[in-house]
């Protein structure tokens, strides 16, 4: 970073610095195998995402080459969609290879399975494996979640080198859930709303009260929407439960709305007290192939450079 000459530029630009969070890791894109985080309708043999993830790689390797960088989690887990980003070369140009799973809610196998698919994608990849989402609906019951919580930390931890529970707060039920049909999949979207160990306003459900039995080991994954009222609250519920490990992300789409930089640098600046995983993903609708946040960009040097620029900025 470049700072002016001027003492007090300097000043505020050595604060910032001091503010920053420990990033120890760029993840590149989330779930680029589920249809609703990437259109692989336009790109039907992800060739397209993998030079994308190969030119941010480089980018973010240029910037900083002491960053781990994650191939962004697979969802479902796919060894095919593995293998096929080995053949393609996105695998070149990261460090760690990512997976999501949700077998209480989603995923057509069961939990105790979650050995079994990490022993999977080992055999597929020379990579390390990371199981950066991971988590359990209260649609049905708190108690569901509760035993999914424990159960997951059992299997995974000491397993892999890093575990993100998704998610601390629910979702709000007055913003859309991220998925490509919404109401039309039935209680499939409505799962998306209760996966946090908090209600929307706070309130705590019976699984967080075991939370702080596996920190700092298990770590948390929450999203943070453009100007999230959630932010501060957030980050106190989270040192309150001894989270270290922050997953979190910051959107390509947000880049281009009025006051950003402004935004970014917030979220930014209260996560000093977290190692973070930083996710960058989603197009502007403006640079996509399609009008879409999923859209393969028209140009993917232009994900590049906004990768860059990010790492430039907060992980330096």
């Amino acid at each position: 970073m470049v700072c002016s000459r001027n003492v007090s530029r300097h000043f505020s630009c050595f604060m910032r610095i001091l503010a920053l969070p420990m990033i120890e890791a760029i993840k590149l894109w989330n779930e680029p195998n589920n249809m609703s985080h990437w259109d692989f309708g336009i790109d039907k043999d992800w060739s397209i995402f993998s030079r994308m993830v190969r030119l941010a790689g480089v980018a973010v390797r240029a910037e900083n080459p002491l960053l781990t960088r994650v191939l962004g989690g697979m969802s479902p887990i796919d060894v095919a969609f593995l293998r096929r980003m080995s053949d393609l070369g996105a695998l070149d140009e990261v460090d760690v290879v990512a997976v999501h799973g949700f077998p209480l809610d989603w995923n057509h196998w069961q939990i105790h399975e979650w050995p079994e698919r990490i022993a999977e994608v080992r055999a597929a990849s020379r990579h390390p494996v990371w199981v950066t989402e991971v988590g359990v609906s209260t649609f049905g019951a708190e108690e569901v979640q509760e035993f999914g919580l424990r159960r997951t930390a059992e299997l995974l931890l000491g397993q892999v080198d890093r575990v993100f529970w998704y998610s601390l707060y629910d979702l709000p039920k007055a913003w859309p859930a991220t998925t490509r049909h919404r109401e039309a999949e039935g209680s499939s979207y409505y799962r998306h709303f209760y996966m946090g160990l908090l209600t929307e306003d706070g309130t705590p459900k019976r699984a967080l009260r075991h939370l702080a039995d596996y920190t700092p080991q298990l770590g948390i994954c929450q999203w943070f929407h453009f100007e999230d009222p959630r932010l501060e609250d957030a980050v106190a519920w989270l040192k309150k439960l001894g989270v270290k490990k922050l997953r979190t992300g910051l959107s390509w789409a947000d880049s281009h709305r009025p006051n950003a930089e402004a935004w970014f640098d917030r979220q930014m600046s209260v996560l000093d007290d977290f190692d973070v995983t930083l996710t960058y993903c989603f197009t502007p609708g403006s640079r996509g192939i399609n009008d879409h946040h999923t859209s393969p960009p028209q140009q993917i040097e232009e994900f590049a450079e906004f990768c860059a620029r990010m790492t430039r900025r907060y992980a330096k």
